[in-house]
This record gives C-alpha cells, sequence and structure tokens, in this order.
C-alpha cells in the first residue's frame, strides 16, 4: 500500500495526525456510546495517541515521533488532573521546539558527537597542514568544535546551526576562541569550497542531498566526514570504527575528486 501524501515538514505532519486521530477518536467514541461502552477522558485521550502514532507513520514520519504523537494528549491530560500550571506544558514545548528546530523542521535530530568521535577526528586532523579550514554542520551545542579549535589554533573553524537555543549557547561558548566562529545559518547556504574538511553529524534524511551539494563545491581532495550516517549508495574512501555504545563510525569520503594521494576518489 503507498504512503499517504503529506506536507514536507515534519512537525506538519504530526500536526495533521493530531488532528486526523481527534476526528477519528470522536468518530470511535460515537460508535462506542451505541453500544452503551464508555472509555473515560484518560481512554479516550490514549485511543488518540494510539491512532496518531499510527497516522504518522503513515505520514512518513521518522521512529522517534511515534512516541511524541503517542503521549501528547495523554499527557495534557494527565497534567490537568495533577493541577500543573497551564504555562508549564506550554514552557516545556517551547523549549524543545528551541532546542530541535531541525529535527521538527528538517528531520535531523540534535545529535552530540562523543569522545570517541572527537578522538578520531584529532588523529585525522593532525595529518592535514596547520592551516586547513574545518566546518561543522550542524554543529549543535559546538562542544566538539570548540575543543578541536583549541587543538588546531592555526586552523579555521566554523560551526552552522539554525535551531535557536543550541546557536546561542554555541555562540558563547566560542565568543573567547579566535579561530572558531558559530554562523546562525542553514547548511544548504554555506559554500563548502571554501573548507578542507566539512564534518557532519545530521540523520538519514538528508545525506542524498548533502552529497550532490558536496560533489558540485568540495575541491579536490578535501574530506567529507559524516558521524554515523551513510550516502546510499556511495562507498566511503574510508570507515573509522567507534567504540561507543552505539557502535558507530565515521565515514569520510573526497567528494571533490583527487585526494591527497592520488588515488581516485570513492563514489
Amino acid at each position: 500500500m503507498p504512503a499517504i501524501a503529506h506536507p514536507r515538514l515534519p512537525i506538519l505532519r504530526a500536526l495533521l495526525a493530531q488532528l486526523l486521530a481527534v476526528a477519528l477518536t470522536w468518530l470511535v467514541l460515537l460508535a462506542l456510546a451505541r453500544l452503551d461502552v464508555r472509555l473515560g477522558l484518560l481512554g479516550a485521550a490514549l485511543l488518540q495517541g494510539g491512532i496518531a502514532a499510527l497516522l504518522g507513520q503513515r505520514l512518513g514520519l521518522s521512529s522517534w515521533w511515534l512516541p511524541i504523537n503517542l503521549a501528547f494528549v495523554p499527557g495534557l491530560v494527565l497534567l490537568q488532573e495533577q493541577s500543573v500550571p497551564g504555562w508549564l506544558p506550554l514552557g516545556a514545548f517551547v523549549l524543545l521546539l528551541l532546542l530541535n528546530w531541525n529535527a521538527f523542521a528538517e528531520r535531523v535530530p540534535l545529535y552530540l558527537s562523543g569522545a570517541e568521535a572527537e578522538r578520531q577526528l584529532q588523529a585525522r586532523l593532525a595529518a592535514l597542514p596547520a592551516d586547513f579550514r574545518f566546518i561543522d554542520l550542524g554543529c549543535g551545542l559546538a562542544g566538539t568544535l570548540l575543543r578541536l579549535a583549541r587543538a588546531h589554533p592555526a586552523a579555521r573553524f566554523v560551526g552552522v546551526e539554525t535551531a535557536p537555543l543550541p546557536f546561542a549557547l554555541s555562540w558563547l561558548r566560542c565568543l573567547r576562541q579566535p579561530n572558531c566562529r558559530i554562523r546562525l545559518c542553514s547548511l544548504w547556504r554555506v559554500d563548502l569550497g571554501d573548507y578542507q574538511v566539512v564534518y557532519c553529524f545530521l540523520s538519514p534524511a538528508p545525506m542524498p542531498a548533502l552529497w550532490k551539494k558536496a560533489r558540485m563545491e568540495m575541491r579536490p581532495g578535501a574530506l567529507l566526514i559524516s558521524n554515523s550516517f551513510a550516502v546510499p549508495g556511495v562507498e566511503p574512501a574510508q570507515v573509522l570504527p567507534l567504540e561507543d555504545w552505539r557502535h558507530s563510525r565515521l565515514l569520510v569520503w573526497h567528494p571533490g575528486g583527487t585526494v591527497p594521494d592520488g588515488s581516485a576518489a570513492s563514489g
């Protein structure tokens, strides 16, 4: 059965799932009432959440949306029963939105690079000329970016971020690091040709489009390094396993063509 046609933004699909679930729940409650069956407010909320989760899946939402759709309305009902101040759920939602704006808008949740990924990046950067240029596409809280900048003072480091709260925090953290700056900018508006190393920790969703952009813009020998997420159908030139709890890896490509040792680039 083909997937249901849906709007592009995940948050709009989630909202659509919630609204459709309300309508379907109302129809189910009407049918149950004719059978003299009463679910109660919490039961109806749980039914709505289950329907919303199923609809979200049919609308093409990522798996991490399932618990959100499932728990949203039941959570509001439980909070109401506990006499929680009305501003608290709204404040929590706004905070979640500010922190995970990219997840709602571009299907890219907030991921943080671990210590092992940072160690592997350090080793890879050590082989480059001292004045290399490095960009982190979706730098999050910029912890890894800042430590790399401190370790390579002659290089230039740039992080781009569009989620408001991570951008503000990372911008403040990097203010006193002269070779590191944070830009409030979409990765799609960055010219990748300005950098010898392009690093990302995104999600499977943008990787095909990012690969096309990298192929058009990156220079010969430049490195595209992805934490965990592959480019479909394109073998990496190098795979660096990470000994972390997720058993993840760094995937390295040379989208611009010629690599420093003269061998052919992958893909």
